[in-house]
């Protein structure tokens, strides 16, 4: 089944899946993806042997799709994808989709019992959270917000590579935030952080889910103020300054960092942003 971003609708219910829901179907950091599609029909081969109770993302079509980790072996009809090369590099993918699914299948693990008690964790009847009885207090899917950002200067923008990505493009700065922190002002430390550098003006972009476990990335533009390149060796392998359309390989469009870069580089060559 290929979804489109309109058919794919996140929601909640406690109810488990009945004949004609639909599974996403992980195998640790993979999907289990079926041959016409990415998702499996509640029922085949009699009951989805799960590993876990399936827990619900949303809809398909008027159709709930739940998720549930799967035994791989010996289920040749499945192809294990792993989650990041679907993200990264697979047009057909249901971005939305595996990022919710991730998410939400990982909290359901990280909380089976109350991090303040102990106690076995139960479900919420009316949201989407684990619920401790003996402490009356529900457990939410965890997000950990990460800003990312393009840094300018005049008509050229920065870009690094990573030290411990093994792929060989160039991206953004990006880092968590710490709390107590804004955005804005996480944005201004981790690039003083990474690159000794200076920055001001920053301004808000996009965002997207990135579930490697639970980041929420922020984006944001933001302008050179002061400073020389001195990199973080454990961060950052390499960086530089670059001219639109004359730039190293970058993360496609399916990611949040090239969305960001190739809208800096229509901004820079229209000739707007900095005086």
């Amino acid at each position: 089944m290929a979804i489109s971003a309109t058919q794919w609708l996140p929601g909640w219910t406690p109810e488990p899946p009945t004949p004609g829901d639909l599974v996403l179907a992980l195998s640790g950091a993979h999907v289990l993806k079926p041959v016409d599609g990415w998702l499996l029909p509640w029922g085949r081969e009699g009951e989805v042997a799960t590993l876990g109770d399936p827990v619900s993302l949303g809809t398909v079509d008027g159709r709930t799709v739940y998720v549930t980790e799967l035994d791989d072996v010996g289920r040749d009809e499945l192809t294990k994808v792993p989650l990041r090369e679907a993200l990264l590099m697979m047009s057909d993918a249901p971005a939305d989709m595996l990022s919710t699914g991730f998410q939400v299948w990982q909290w359901w693990r990280d909380h089976r019992f109350c991090g303040r008690c102990g106690a076995e964790t139960g479900v919420h009847p009316r949201e989407r959270a684990k619920w401790c009885e003996p402490c009356g207090i529900p457990w939410y899917p965890r997000l950990a917000p990460c800003v990312i950002v393009v840094i300018r200067r005049n008509e050229h923008f920065l870009l690094a590579k990573s030290s411990r990505n093994t792929r060989h493009f160039y991206s953004l700065i990006a880092g968590f935030v710490e709390p107590g922190e804004s955005l804005e002002a996480a944005v201004r430390r981790e690039v003083k952080e990474e690159t000794g550098l200076e920055v001001d003006n920053v301004r808000y972009q996009a965002s997207q889910p990135w579930p490697f476990p639970h980041q929420l990335m922020v984006g944001f533009f933001a302008d050179y103020v002061a400073g020389d390149l001195v990199l973080q060796e454990d961060e950052l392998a390499d960086a530089g300054w670059y001219l639109p359309g004359d730039t190293p390989p970058v993360p496609p469009d399916t990611t949040i960092a090239g969305r960001l870069i190739r809208a800096m580089e229509r901004e820079i060559s229209r000739g707007s942003g900095q005086d």
